[in-house]
Parts: structure tokens; sequence; C-alpha cells
């Protein structure tokens, strides 16, 4: 057996990241950004309003009271998209909509809330020209107050998004905003999934005696999903030689091959046979962890293949452990890893010195005490699907530990982004 660390180390030496592809910003959406982004001009291309309001020159608000208003002559107004065609001076404003041009001349604006229209009939002027408007000013404001300064949110040849970087809604809104209709990425891989068994049933379908649902299949597509891939779901293939051939043979259109089950030492785990009698290249069988002893990892016509345990529990947390950190570096990802914390368990944990168990949790941050703190989702067995279900990340524990008191810190794999780590 390895140890994790080694069998990462191993997988990680083998996988390169896949080639570039140019496609629409909303469709890069969970890719990886194969290209450095500057600002080709400064956003925003001119000074603009944050709010509704008016804009004016600051200085003639100098003493405004809801008792005693300056009260300002209404010159034009300026919607959003609109071109200033007046200069703002003295005892002058502009009406303004948020994010409209700031017209020459104004040097603030003040928020519609702060003011009220009003007709020159109000004021006793009534010798000035029919229509004419004015406003009631209710606050000082200062130079500056409510614009938006050209350039203030990125500068022309500024670095604004970095190689190398996921590619969120945030970066997709980010590239439209500097102009971009399309970006340089590197393809997502698609990885097939092939679940393994004579006694599985696909989700819908009636249970026999003996027969278990398919549920590998669905949680590794949702995983890889989640990591960026494209899953291709080959189904199940039955406990016979000539069946997986056939199936092995589908998945070698993909860029990365799963297995679920069928790679221990049963008399009916046929997959690793197989797949040596096609060739593969085996790098490393059973690692140092539970759930996950028996997970393979080896190359197929150059291709990186994992074999991964039956059991749903282990079946996920191998992924999570091995198969995630691949995919990721096949998409030209710098961050391969799930964050970790440290955190203090809040129960005595007994188990089996000689490997390293990724226990299921649910970790919390204790304000109070200023820790993050963890408790068990239940019984740990690499067959109960809902204690990973209930978690939120994965508890590590020393790997010759026999017990581990309540109290003890331990590192802590965070599996949900953005997940319910608040407490009290």
């Amino acid at each position: 057996m390895i140890e994790t660390k080694d069998a990462r180390r191993i997988i990680l030496e083998h996988v390169r990241p896949l080639e570039e592809e140019s496609v629409e910003i909303v469709l890069a959406l969970g890719r990886t950004l194969n290209e450095d982004i500057y600002a080709d001009e400064d956003s925003p291309s001119f000074d603009s309003s944050a709010m509704d309001g008016y804009a004016l020159v600051a200085s003639d608000t100098a003493g405004a009271s809801l008792n005693q208003p300056v009260i300002l002559e209404v010159i034009e107004d300026l919607p959003a998209g609109s071109i200033p065609l007046k200069t703002v001076t003295a005892g002058k404003a502009s009406r303004i909509m948020t994010g409209a041009p700031i017209p020459q001349g104004a040097d603030a604006v003040i928020m519609v809330e702060d003011t009220e229209r009003m007709r020159n009939a109000e004021c006793g002027m009534r010798n000035e020209r029919e229509g004419t408007e004015r406003v009631r000013v209710f606050r000082e404001v200062k130079r500056g107050e409510n614009l938006r300064k050209k350039g203030e949110d990125v500068r022309k040849g500024e670095l604004i998004l970095k190689k190398g970087r996921r590619i969120r809604p945030a970066e997709i809104g980010m590239l439209a905003c500097l102009g971009r209709t399309a970006v340089k990425t590197i393809r997502p891989p698609v990885v097939a999934i092939l679940a393994t068994g004579n006694e599985l049933v696909e989700p819908g379908g009636k249970l026999a005696p003996g027969k278990i649902h398919n549920s590998n299949t669905y949680s590794l597509m949702a995983q890889v999903l989640e990591a960026g891939g494209i899953p291709l779901n080959l189904g199940i293939a039955r406990d016979k030689k000539e069946l997986l051939k056939e199936k092995i043979g589908e998945a070698l259109s993909a860029d990365l091959i799963i297995t679920s089950a069928g790679v221990s030492v049963g008399e009916y785990d046929l997959v690793k046979d197989v797949l040596e009698e096609m060739g593969l290249k085996l790098l490393f069988w059973k690692v140092a962890t539970k759930p996950g002893k028996p997970t393979v990892f080896g190359l197929i016509q150059g291709k990186p293949y994992f074999g991964l345990p039956g059991y749903p529990v282990a079946c996920m947390v191998c992924f999570e452990l091995f198969v995630r950190p691949a995919i990721l570096s096949m998409m030209g990802r710098e961050r391969l890893f799930r964050p970790q914390v440290e955190a203090v368990t809040l129960e005595d944990i007994k188990k089996k010195p000689g490997r390293t168990d990724y226990l299921r949790a649910v970790i919390s941050y204790n304000r109070k005490l200023e820790r993050y703190e963890a408790n068990l989702t239940g019984p740990q067995k690499s067959g109960i699907l809902s204690s990973m279900a209930k978690a939120n990340c994965l508890l590590i524990t020393p790997k010759e530990a026999s017990f581990i008191k309540s109290g003890t810190v331990l590192e802590a794999m965070i599996l949900q982004e953005g997940g319910e780590t608040e407490g009290g």
C-alpha cells in the first residue's frame, strides 16, 4: 500500500492539461482561463453618476438644510446613455440618472431623496421664463460625492484576470465589461464512468432479491460536473470479461476513465484483470486510506484510469482524494486540492491503526471559542451513503492512531464550497 500523498504525486506526474479551446464567454463558465486578460481601456470610460439625483457644484450646497434649503435651477435631464449638452455652473444643476455621464462643471451628485422639485412660481420668480424648473437641496454634499470616476473599476493596460483562473459568473461579467465576446480556455476533460456488477439495477428499476440500485454512477457524474469535467455515462457492465472489454473499449473515447467496483481480490472482481489484458500500465494498486484501500490507478492507451471501490462512500471519498485533482490538473487549474482547516473533534473516535481514515463529519465555526469544531455524521461504514450526504467535510485521522480523544485538533477537508460551516 502507498500513502495518499504518494498516490497523488504519481497521478499528477501522469496527467497534463488538455488543449486550448476558444469559446464564447458565457460558455466558459467553470472552465480554466488560458490567457492573461488586460484592460484595453478604462472602465468606466467616463465619469458617471452613482445615484439618481442632481449633478451640481458642491460649493453651492454649503449650509443647505431642511429648514434652509438651497435652490438651484435645473438646466438639463440626463438619463443613462445620454450625452450632456450643457455646462453646470454656480446656481445650476442637471437632473441625472444612475450611470449617466457627469456634465462639465459638476463635481458632485446629490441623491434625489435629499431634494424636492419645484416650479418658479413657488419662489415668486414670475419674471423668469415660463417653465423654468428648480430644485430644493436639503443637504450639503462634498466634492466627488456620488461620482464614479473614470477608471475607477479598472485602468487601461491593467492585468485583470490571470491565466489559470477558474471562470465564474463574476469573471464572465468582467470579460463582458471589457468588451470580450470570446476567451481562450482549457478544454474540460470528458470522463467515462462505468459501474460494474451483476447486482446493480438502474434507478427506477425494480429490485429483485439480492439487487441494489446503481448509485455510484450518479454520484460520480455529479462529482465530475462539480469539478468542471464532462461525464460520459457508460451504464453497467456485468461480471463477464467480454462485456467488460466492450464497455472499456467505449470508454477509450474519453479523456479519463473511471470504473467502480471490480478492483479488489474477489473471484468476480474482473476489471483489473481485463484492463491488464487490454494493456493497462498499472501505476499503483491499494492505498493506505480508509475507505478506499483497493483503489487502482494506471494508464490505458495513454489515458488515465481510476478503478474505484464499489462501496458508495469509498467511491466518493476516493474521487475526492485522487480523481478530482487529476481532473483539475487536466483543466489547467492551479489549485488542485480541497481547502483544509484545523477542527476540534467533539467526540471520541476509535479506529484501527495502519491507515489514514477520512471520516464523514459536519464542521462548523464556534464564534465564541473562535475555532472550527467537527461532529461525525454517524456510522462510518463504507456502504452508509447517508453519512456522506450529511457531511460537509472529511475529518483526517493520523495513520497510527487507535483512539482519538474528544477535544483533539484534526485536519478537516472542506467538501462544500460555501457550505454550512457557521455555528454557535
